[in-house]
């Protein structure tokens, strides 16, 4: 298959119907995922490639679809659940963490949960404090979890394509500002390995570890910072934060000194807090500065777009970070 230029959404429906067409086991299921073709457009049309017995509409019941899924994947099916907004987890928290990402333990490995649990968050939506949170924490919170959250066109593919070979429950992260960014895919590519960051600009001075939508707020603050104040930054692509890849973070961060943590998540107790003490555990001896952390603020989002906006890292917010790093 040729390269091709497409959409995040896009990549991600190729993903779901060359994973169908090649495995009869996967199947589909979720909120309006059939004959609406899913929240945001995802699934569209799968359902008549594939008909109502793979491609199925649920009730709205997110604890429902989330423990059908796990007995379909433990008696020999791969399933696709679709939780339709990440805020809506905590309802499936039972199934998802104490059956889903246990069951492989309790059974002393001999069965195991091969189900993904797409869904997304974030802000960018106007969509209220209900439909706009960043909560991969709960899930990075969980042993037993896997926890994917692409970034790019390239990886919505080629991510989604590997956690449906998992042998474990993989929670598959997408952020709703993307689904409509534009980018390169070549499904016939060998993608990155799984659970294998990615560097995505060299620098010398700073080291900028993130994820999902502020990759790109990353870069374009990594470009300010070279071109207006002479400060060489290093991005960090971490694509899966369970399995979490520090063997790519360590040797940047012990060469530039500095490190920043950036995540739409909230400040406390959230990823960013966990990336920045791995950081200074594993670094201390190397680094200039105490590392930082630019992250969510800890309130409820607002519907208002310019208090949404300013809720979370924004590209201005991380250079301001940086230049204060330099002061």
């Amino acid at each position: 298959m040729a390269v091709q230029e497409t959409t995040y959404r896009d990549a991600l429906r190729l993903a779901l119907t060359e994973a169908m067409t090649a495995d009869d086991s996967v199947i589909v299921m979720g909120e309006e995922v059939g004959r609406y073709g899913g929240a945001y457009g995802v699934t569209k049309d799968l359902i008549k490639e594939f008909g109502a017995e793979r491609v199925i509409d649920t009730p709205i019941s997110e604890p429902a679809i989330v423990g059908a899924a796990v007995g379909a994947a433990m008696t020999g099916l791969r399933p696709v659940a679709e939780l339709m907004y990440v805020d809506f987890i905590g309802m499936t928290m039972d199934q998802l963490a104490n059956q889903a990402a246990k069951i492989r333990y309790m059974f002393g490995g001999q069965i195991g949960v091969p189900m993904v649990l797409r869904t997304q968050g974030g802000t960018g939506r106007s969509a209220g404090a209900q439909h706009s949170q960043s909560l991969e924490g709960y899930v990075m919170h969980t042993p037993g979890l896997r926890l994917a959250m692409p970034a790019t066109v390239e990886d919505a593919y080629h991510l989604l394509r590997q956690s449906l070979r998992q042998p474990d429950p993989v929670v598959f992260i997408e952020h709703k500002g993307l689904y409509t960014m534009k980018g390169s895919l070549d499904p016939d590519a060998e993608p990155a390995s799984w659970g294998k960051a990615k560097v995505l600009r060299k620098g010398a001075d700073l080291v900028i570890v993130t994820y999902s939508r502020q990759v790109h707020f990353a870069l374009a603050a990594a470009e300010t910072l070279a071109a207006s104040h002479g400060i060489e930054v290093t991005v960090v692509d971490l694509r899966t934060l369970n399995p979490l890849d520090f063997d790519t973070i360590r040797p940047l961060v012990e060469a530039a000194g500095r490190a920043m943590v950036v995540s739409e998540g909230v400040m406390t107790s959230g990823v960013a807090a966990e990336l920045s003490a791995r950081v200074t555990e594993e670094c201390f001896d190397f680094l200039e500065d105490p590392v930082v952390r630019v992250a969510g603020e800890d309130i409820p989002i607002s519907v208002s777009p310019l208090l949404e906006q300013n809720s979370v890292p924004t590209p201005e917010l991380i250079v301001e970070t940086a230049k204060k790093m330099f002061a």
